[in-house]
């Protein structure tokens, strides 16, 4: 869209004259000649800039008029660049004007080339500013909704080192590869990742690679030309030329459809790419984080996924642990969630008894923490007391002992009235029961370190269970 521009002046042949400059170098002009067609202008009119003279035919000499109508068009668009232009004996009024908020001024008689230097240069200005706007409103944006989802809410070893690798990763530009079932939070890592990297400031582009369907595959991910098919009635920018300079986040990239794989490896390996309709080849600087619940090497064998593809994108390949492998995160998200629903929904002094922390920390959660943050949510909602009991929960006895593959007699039932320290002794020993018989590798699926792990087996007395 070219830019346009308000110019302001009770002097028809000095618009003219602005108008014609303007004009022949691409910009859209409209003229106001009084200050009242002015603030309407502008009432109903996005500009780029607005060119305005000081002096009306109120007051010819004084500039007041003109500073009187900068303060009320600042008031309605505070963005808006402004250059005031003045007379050779009025440079003192044009400098007032500045303190005012006016971005710089014009004497007459003008010089043309000036002119257009100093529009040219605002309106850059005004756009790199727009930009870090945008740009920083995102960044806020994705640490509330870090925040918000709880991702990032741990005390577990498990999710701090997973946490501190990634920090470490951010710093560097190699692809990094998030597996873990779903609702484990691997989107909101994904933009943690993108917090702590050099290109925070920049674009964060996330796109679900499962839900593009393989005809319109090249079109979002790449891009097309205004006639390149049939429905192409104007210029697309794909998902790696909006990415770029910042990150893009693949995922579900299991699920990337097996004759777009080799199109999609050829970017992530030379950072370039062509446009459907277009022979120019474009190039990309963005980095890449991609997602997954599949098991890519299953996958492989079954023919569904590239090997070569793998290998481009598992240069840090991480797990993200499930929310029953982090019991010591699963009373503090939930409180988390708690207070992020209440105050969604303009609640207070809601808490969790006793019996529902013990249900929380005995159900198996199939669902991770996108099941928890949905479980509170609904908590929030059909709560009528303050203290929120096992029924407001709703969770289902019979999904847990599904999710656990017992015989449907229900953990959750079963240790409904159970003490926290009973709960806790029952997962280890059943984990003991029914692990590997590796103490480290049991340690790590409860999220515990091993000496933490080590004192609750004294603790419960469980150092000789078989």
């Amino acid at each position: 869209m070219p830019n346009h521009i308000l110019i302001a002046d009770d002097n028809a042949d000095v618009i003219a004259a602005f108008s014609y400059l303007l004009e022949t170098e691409g910009y859209v002009v409209s003229a106001a000649a009084t200050p009242a067609a002015v603030l309407n202008e502008i009432r109903k009119t996005a500009f780029n800039l607005l060119l305005m003279d000081l002096n009306y035919s109120r007051d010819t000499t004084s500039g007041s008029e003109g500073l009187e109508l900068l303060h009320q068009v600042l008031q309605l668009d505070e963005q808006l660049p402004v250059v005031v232009i003045t007379a050779w004996g009025s440079i003192e009024t044009a400098v007032e004007a500045m303190k005012k908020g006016a971005r710089d001024f014009l004497l007459k008689p003008w010089n043309n080339e000036h002119v257009l230097s100093v529009v040219n240069n605002q309106i850059l200005r005004q756009q790199a500013e727009n930009r870090n706007r945008k740009l920083a409103e995102e960044v806020h944006l994705l640490k509330d909704a870090a925040d918000a989802d709880g991702a990032l809410v741990s005390k577990a070893p498990a999710m701090q080192r997973l946490l501190d690798q990634l920090q470490s990763a951010a710093a560097t530009t190699a692809t990094i590869l998030l597996t873990g079932e779903n609702g484990t939070g691997k989107s909101m890592l994904s933009r943690y990742v993108h917090q702590c990297s050099p290109r925070s400031v920049q674009p964060f582009v996330s796109v679900n690679m499962g839900s593009i369907t393989e005809s319109l595959f090249e079109s979002e991910m790449f891009g097309h030309v205004k006639g390149a098919f049939t429905d192409a009635r104007e210029n697309r920018i794909g998902r790696f030329e909006l990415a770029d300079t910042g990150t893009l986040f693949l995922d579900e990239i299991g699920n990337t459809p097996f004759s777009q794989q080799a199109k999609l490896l050829r970017v992530l390996e030379e950072s370039q790419f062509e446009k459907v309709g277009s022979s120019r080849t474009q190039t990309t600087d963005c980095r890449f984080v991609a997602a997954t619940n599949t098991d890519l090497q299953a996958a492989i064998s079954a023919g569904s996924f590239r090997r070569d593809l793998l290998y481009r994108i598992n240069t840090i390949a991480l797990h993200v642990p499930a929310l029953r492998e982090r019991s010591e995160d699963m009373l503090p998200l939930a409180e988390h969630f708690l207070a992020v629903h209440m105050r969604k929904y303009a609640k207070q002094g809601l808490y969790l008894g006793r019996n529902a922390q013990q249900a929380l920390l005995a159900y198996a959660w199939p669902g991770n923490v996108r099941e928890l943050s949905h479980v509170m949510e609904r908590a929030v909602i059909l709560g009528r007391q303050q203290e929120i009991g096992v029924e407001t929960l709703g969770l289902s006895a019979h999904d847990n002992a599904n999710a656990h593959g017992t015989d449907g007699s229900g953990i959750a039932s079963m240790l409904m009235n159970e003490s926290l320290d009973d709960i806790e002794k029952y997962i280890i020993t059943t984990r003991l029961q029914t692990g590997t018989g590796n103490w480290e590798e049991i340690a790590a699926s409860l999220g515990l370190s091993k000496s933490a792990f080590y004192r609750r087996l004294l603790k419960y007395g469980l150092k000789n269970v078989e």
